[in-house]
C-alpha cells in the first residue's frame, strides 16, 4: 500500500515518481539514479542494502527516505491532514517507468497524466472488463508498466478490489492467493502460466473463481493457451503492450480469440508494419510493428538519439517483429533484435520456441542465432529440460527430428544447449541477448 500513498502522493504534490524494480542489484540502482538525476530515493526495507548499496556509488546525491517509522511513516504521522493538488493538464509530465532493459540498458520512459486514463479505459474497461464489483490479482509487481495497470491504474479507475502481495511470485503463490482471495480477473504472463501447468499436478488448485485472464510481455504459445483453458477452465486474453505506450494496444477478445495470435487493435489506436525501408508491407510479410495512441509517451529522459529513432511523430517504433494473418489478427514474430537470416529467409525464434515447448521433454526454451564453420547464422536453442539428470544426447536427437518433422527446414535448431534458467528481465522477458554473447 505505501506504494500506492507514495505514487498518488507525489503527483499530488507536483513531483514526478519514478517506481523501480525492488529486485535489483547496487550497481543497477547506481545507473537509475544517476541516470535520472533524481533529487529523492524513497525506499522500502527489502531491498534497502541494495539500493543504499547504489546510493552510495552513484555520482548524484539525492536525499535518501526509508518507508520506516524514521522516514516516511514518522513524517506521515506529523504532516499536515490536508494537501492542496498541485496544477496540471492531461499533457503535462507525470511520472516515468524505467524499461525492462530486455535489449540493453533501461531508458527512463516519460508518461503524461492522461495517459493512465486511456489505458484504464480503453483496457481495463473495454477489454479485461473490469467492474467494481470485481477482485483483481496482477501476478506482475507495480513497478512494472504490466502491473502497474492491472494491479493499480485499472482496478482504481473501476473502484474493484485490489489483491497485493509482496512476496516474490511463484506458481504455488498465485494458486494460494487465488484460492484464498477468489479473484475475478487474474493478470500473468506466458512464462507463469507455463509454470502454473507444470505445478498444477502437485497443487490440483482451485482456480474457478476467474472469469478472465490477460497475458503480455512475450507472445503466449497457442498450446499454453489451449492447456490452461483444458485444465484451469478460464480464457487468456493475449496481448501486446510496452513500457511507451504504458500498457496494452493489441489484443484478444473474450468473444474474439484467435490462439497464438496477438489479436487485434484495441480501440483508439492506430498500428501499421513497415519494412526496413519504411514502406509499408503486404499482409503475411514481416517487419516491424508501430503504434500510435494518446498514451503513447512523449521522450526517453536524457535520450535523445533513441526519442529520435523510436518516436517519430505520432508513432512509435516498438521494434517488435510482426505479421498480419489473411483474417486480420497479429501475429508476434519477436524482437527486431532477435529475428534471424537463415538460407536468406527470415526465421522467427518465437515460431521455433512455441514448436520446442511441445515437446514432453521440454519445460523452457529460448532460440538464438549462431555462426557455423561456414559463418553463416543458424538456429541454436538454449532448453531447461523437463526432468533433472536427463540423458542430453539422446534428448538433443529427439528434439533435433521433433524440430525437423515440424518445422521448415531451415528453422530447425542445429545446436542445443541445457541449461538450467533461461535468463528474463524481472518482468518475464527472454534476455535473448545474453544467450547470443555467450555463443
Amino acid at each position: 500500500p505505501q506504494f500506492f500513498y507514495t505514487f498518488w502522493g507525489a503527483i499530488k504534490a507536483g513531483l514526478v515518481p519514478i517506481p523501480v524494480n525492488t529486485m535489483l542489484k547496487a550497481h543497477e540502482y547506481k545507473y537509475l539514479i544517476d541516470d535520472s538525476d533524481c533529487t529523492a530515493v524513497i525506499y522500502s526495507a527489502p531491498p534497502s542494502e541494495q539500493v543504499l548499496g547504489g546510493l552510495s556509488e552513484a555520482s548524484a546525491n539525492p536525499s535518501a527516505i526509508s518507508t520506516g517509522d524514521d522516514g516516511l511513516s514518522g513524517r506521515a504521522r506529523t504532516s499536515a491532514d490536508q494537501l492542496a493538488p498541485e496544477a496540471a493538464t492531461a499533457t503535462d509530465e507525470c511520472f516515468w517507468l524505467y524499461s525492462s532493459g530486455s535489449t540493453g540498458n533501461p531508458k527512463g520512459v516519460i508518461h503524461a497524466h492522461r495517459d493512465m486514463v486511456i489505458t484504464s479505459e480503453r483496457y481495463g474497461q473495454v477489454i479485461a472488463g473490469i467492474q467494481q464489483s470485481d477482485t483483481v490479482y496482477c501476478a506482475s509487481k507495480l513497478f512494472f508498466s504490466y502491473g502497474f495497470g492491472g494491479g493499480m491504474t485499472f482496478p482504481l479507475w473501476a473502484g474493484a478490489t485490489i489483491i497485493l502481495i509482496s512476496e516474490k511470485t511463484t506458481p504455488e503463490l498465485t494458486f494460494s492467493v487465488i484460492e484464498r482471495f477468489r479473484p475475478d480477473v487474474f493478470f500473468g504472463v506466458p512464462t507463469l502460466y507455463g509454470q502454473q501447468l507444470h505445478a498444477a499436478d502437485r497443487n490440483q488448485p482451485d482456480m474457478s473463481s476467474i472469469r478472465i485472464a490477460l497475458s503480455a510481455g512475450e507472445a503466449l504459445p497457442a498450446h499454453v493457451f489451449e492447456k490452461v483453458r483444458e485444465n484451469f477452465g478460464f480464457t487468456i486474453l493475449d496481448g501486446i503492450g510496452s513500457t511507451e505506450v504504458l500498457h496494452v494496444f493489441i489484443c484478444n477478445r473474450i468473444d474474439d480469440v484467435r490462439p497464438g495470435t496477438t489479436g487485434k487493435p484495441v480501440a483508439g489506436y492506430e498500428v501499421k508494419i513497415l519494412d526496413d525501408a519504411g514502406q509499408e508491407i503486404e499482409p503475411g510479410d514481416i517487419g516491424i510493428l508501430w503504434v500510435k495512441g494518446e498514451s503513447n509517451a512523449s521522450q526517453y529522459w536524457n535520450n535523445p538519439e533513441k526519442t529520435t529513432q523510436t518516436m517519430v511523430g505520432e508513432w512509435l517504433n516498438t521494434g517488435d517483429m510482426y505479421y498480419v494473418d489473411d483474417d486480420g489478427y497479429y501475429v508476434n514474430a519477436g524482437r527486431n533484435d532477435d529475428m534471424l537470416k537463415v538460407g536468406g529467409m527470415w526465421c522467427s525464434p518465437i515460431e521455433i520456441e512455441a514448436h520446442l515447448l511441445r515437446h514432453p521433454g521440454v519445460r523452457e526454451v529460448a532460440v538464438v542465432g549462431r555462426r557455423d564453420d561456414d559463418n553463416m547464422i543458424k538456429p541454436e536453442a538454449f532448453i531447461v529440460p523437463k526432468e533433472a539428470n536427463v540423458d542430453e544426447g539422446k534428448l538433443t536427437m529427439d528434439l533435433t527430428q521433433f524440430s525437423k518433422e515440424g518445422l521448415a527446414g531451415y528453422k530447425y535448431p542445429r545446436w542445443f544447449s541445457f541449461i538450467d534458467d533461461i535468463p528474463k528481465t524481472t518482468s518475464g522477458e527472454i534476455q535473448r541477448y545474453k544467450l547470443r554473447a555467450d555463443t
